[in-house]
């Protein structure tokens, strides 16, 4: 029985690779740049050299392996298929394990990267302990990852977790990234929140740290942090909008956690403190039990949750 796994996370800027033990121990990580260029077509042949790089420093024969897990942007569905391509990327559709197993023939499971993380956040992080979870990664979009008795919400197309583009707001003009208006993304995302930010500050003249500076999620949370009204206005927005949302999912899943990550939950606690009262609001009685923690693992999210499906298989 081999040893050792392989966990890869691609990104839009970067790919990020770990090496796994068959306990589930990260023993090496590291990154390579996503080259998009024409269409990304040097993405997996990049990844697929660093792999055997790392093989060949490391002693590790391909029988040596159980296996290589891979998150992927887009929706991905049981087969390991990118469905409708990767936007970002400039991918069209494939499927990635015969992709890697052209190069490396061990088995492969693909996912898309935030159900990726959130089989990580339940395995080792915020999740741990958990069967039942939405992970909900708040990043430049809104990504989710529904685990239900230990299993991956994936739906017939892939797209199940896409949480983000749930449709929250009738009155917008703005397109999200989809082409529709009104999604959750173009509100709880780092652009969401920077988004509420300028529209509020437009409104009035209202004194505010956040005028003159540059606009961000941090910016708008460290000036919450220091008691700013507009801020804190932006912050129930925000709060008001997610928690809504989540409050929506909840009916459909009644999860036991939401494990929140993503760069905008480097604002800390102080999120709940906002998207919690509009949980409780919107929820379902039999669903406003459902517990909030943050993402633990970073990261290092995708790249356990993709070696944790080649563990489990």
């Amino acid at each position: 029985m081999g040893k050792y796994v392989f966990g890869v996370d691609i990104g839009g800027t970067t790919v990020k690779l770990g090496l796994l033990d068959g306990e589930g121990q990260i023993l090496d990580k590291w990154e390579i740049p996503t080259v998009i260029d024409n269409n990304g077509e040097a993405i997996f042949p990049d990844i697929i050299r660093s792999l055997q790089g790392k093989m060949q420093e490391k002693g590790i024969r391909q029988e040596d392996l159980l296996g290589i897990g891979v998150g992927a942007p887009g929706s991905v569905d049981k087969d390991g298929t990118l469905v409708g391509g990767a936007v970002n990327i400039g991918w069209k559709p494939f499927n990635i394990p015969e992709t890697i197993q052209a190069y490396i023939k061990v088995p492969v499971k693909a996912q898309n990267d935030a159900n990726v993380a959130a089989y990580g956040e339940m395995w080792k992080g915020g999740g741990k302990g958990y069967s039942n979870m939405v992970a909900v990664t708040l990043g430049t979009g809104v990504g989710g990852g529904i685990i239900i008795n230990g299993e991956l919400v994936v739906g017939s197309t892939g797209a199940g977790g896409e949480i983000g583009h749930m449709h929250l707001e009738d009155n917008e003009t703005e397109a999200c990234g989809c082409g529709k208006k009104g999604c959750l993304e173009e509100y709880a995302s780092a652009t969401g929140i920077v988004r509420l930010a300028r529209r509020r500050l437009e409104k009035d003249d209202a004194p505010s740290i956040l005028r003159g500076g540059r606009l961000s999620a941090k910016s708008v949370f460290d000036a919450v942090k220091a008691g700013d009204k507009v801020a804190i206005e932006i912050a129930e927005q925000f709060g008001e909008y997610l928690g809504k949302g989540l409050a929506i999912v909840a009916s459909v899943v009644n999860p036991e956690v939401f494990v929140i990550g993503g760069g905008v939950s480097k604002a800390g606690e102080i999120l709940f403190s906002f998207v919690e009262p509009a949980f409780q609001k919107y929820a379902f009685k039999q669903c406003r039990g459902a517990k909030f923690a943050l993402a633990r693992l970073g990261n290092d999210a995708g790249i356990c949750g993709a070696a944790w499906m080649v563990l489990r298989s």
